[in-house]
């Protein structure tokens, strides 16, 4: 699960990054805080405009930011980023401590928030296959979700106990001193150890490189759609939050509580994807299903602390779902095209957010907290039925009935690839795979899961040695006991009797007694 750890570079990023996720999530719980109830009067569309204009960069900036972290070392940018976060926070918690803060102020700061982060998020993203091997990496993508999610188990609670204790401007002054510990991580790094990636050359047609891309990948498409559907309508966990809270006649420490609470389950779903050797597109879509059906059932919940015990479950399915996504698109993607692809899928995943976020808001405002809980719900399950349905179309997925057993389904697909982009690559290949030509079956055949769409060698692994099984040669008993006799005619020394023995064959040259089971098979024979 923490093998990842292992490697000094990525140790000491998680530790940095860990502190500044912390401050990170105290930020936006008070920024949303003093939105919802200091500059307004429970405006839930204001905080929903706030969050649009924080993710609405990651959309409109998605071809310039992604070829930044393709082009430009990851490290000085993210020099660069982080030390602008850290001013924008001083700069508005100077505003609240002086008392001259406005909500104009708020959408300022969150616009600008939003086109840091919009180039910080694919450098960020990405600087992650600088730090560790093609083959940890999708385990250092769940780490540093567990980092995230860790975070959002203690800066939402601190922030609550911090807005009560020393008022909201101080709250966004600490957030900016744990930027600090971001910067001294960067500068730590062993240079030497970093991994270089192939940058992106000075060429025509590079902005749209990443569409083109993903646009040759049906499996990408379903993922970011999802994604999308998750990003605009599920994950608005800051109007659902406050506004829930409100709803029970709670105040600043309980809205931060939730959150918290809501970590736990995020926290426990992105250490799962850890311990995967890879993210599987299955665990993608059984993920979003059950945050449909976990979202449905908070709706329902009677009391505050039912509907904080829920929040672990949504938790829980939503960073399972973007862990494995966000593994899955960076691992299947091209090194030189990676950033612009992660550039896309983080636009996807916050650029959904102006969209979905004041559609939420209004809602709450209008119907109760509730139904926008419903309208998660809806978003989840309209992804399900997406994945499910592309994933029948393209394997031909079929229930039919066992042939040996009357009342038993089984599960049948096509033996085509998962990803249609292997199937396109072998096309242009010429029918090979890899620089080997490999046969394309054509037949259906039965099986209990769906398997995936190819070996490749990040599965095999030590695990996968020590506990693949061994063929062991099955002898019948005639055969057993000349083995027997070869035994002992060995231990005895009496090779000219060995000669004699004929008949034996190719059973003799089969056995060859030897150091490496001669021995052995004539001893389990007697």
């Amino acid at each position: 699960m923490f093998r990842s750890l292992s490697n000094y570079n990525y140790r000491v990023w998680f530790i940095g990054a860990l502190v500044s996720n912390v401050g990170a999530w105290m930020q936006a719980t008070t920024q949303n805080w003093v939105v919802l109830t200091d500059l307004t009067d429970n405006d839930a569309v204001a905080v929903g405009a706030t969050m649009a204009l924080q993710f609405g960069p990651q959309l409109l900036l998605v071809p310039i930011t992604g070829l930044i972290a393709d082009r430009f070392d990851r490290r000085t940018i993210l020099f660069f980023t982080q030390s602008a976060l850290m001013a924008l926070g001083i700069g508005l918690g100077l505003l609240l401590l002086l008392g001259h803060a406005e909500l104009w102020h708020l959408y300022v700061f969150a616009l600008l928030l939003g086109i840091v982060n919009a180039i910080d998020g694919p450098a960020r993203q990405t600087f992650v296959s600088d730090l560790v091997s093609e083959h940890n990496m999708a385990n250092a993508v769940a780490l540093n979700s567990a980092s995230f999610n860790a975070a959002r188990m203690i800066g939402p609670a601190l922030a609550g106990f911090l807005i009560v204790l020393i008022g909201s401007g101080w709250v966004f002054i600490a957030n900016a001193a744990t930027f600090i510990a971001v910067l001294i991580a960067l500068a730590m790094l062993n240079s030497s150890r970093l991994r270089r990636m192939p940058r992106a050359p000075r060429a025509r047609g590079q902005f749209v490189e990443g569409f083109r891309y993903v646009a040759k990948r049906p499996d990408l498409i379903v993922v970011f759609v999802i994604v999308f559907l998750v990003g605009a309508f599920a994950m608005n966990f800051p109007i659902v939050s406050s506004t829930m809270a409100v709803e029970f006649g709670r105040g600043a420490g309980e809205y931060g509580l939730l959150s918290s609470i809501l970590a736990i389950g995020s926290l426990s779903g992105a250490l799962l994807a850890a311990r995967r050797e890879k993210a599987r597109f299955g665990v993608i879509i059984v993920a979003v299903g059950g945050l449909g059906v976990a979202s449905l059932l908070s709706a329902l919940m009677p009391s505050f602390w039912t509907f904080a015990f829920s929040l672990i479950f949504i938790g829980f399915s939503a960073v399972t779902m973007l862990t494995t996504a966000n593994g899955f698109v960076q691992t299947t993607t091209e090194p030189a095209v990676r950033g612009r692809v992660m550039a896309l899928y983080m636009a996807i995943l916050m650029g959904g957010t102006p969209i979905g976020a004041p559609i939420v808001g209004w809602v709450a405002n209008a119907m109760g907290p509730r139904w926008a809980l419903i309208v998660a719900a809806v978003a989840g399950v309209i992804g399900f039925a997406i994945g499910v349905g592309w994933l029948a179309v393209a394997r031909e997925l079929r229930l039919r009935p066992h042939p040996q057993t009357r009342w038993r389904l089984v599960l049948t697909h096509s033996a085509r690839p998962l990803s249609a982009v292997l199937a396109a690559e072998a096309e242009a290949l010429d029918g090979r795979i890899d620089g080997v030509r490999m046969p394309v079956p054509t037949t259906t055949m039965p099986i209990a899961v769906v398997s995936e769409n190819r070996v490749t060698p990040e599965q095999f692994s030590e695990q996968v040695a020590l506990t693949s099984p061994i063929p062991v040669p099955r002898y019948h008993s005639d055969e057993l006991d000349d083995l027997a006799e070869l035994d002992d005619l060995a231990e005895l020394g009496d090779l000219a009797q060995l000669d004699d023995l004929t008949e034996l064959g190719d059973l003799a040259e089969r056995a060859e007694l030897d150091e490496r089971g001669g021995r052995g098979r004539g001893a389990a024979a007697r």
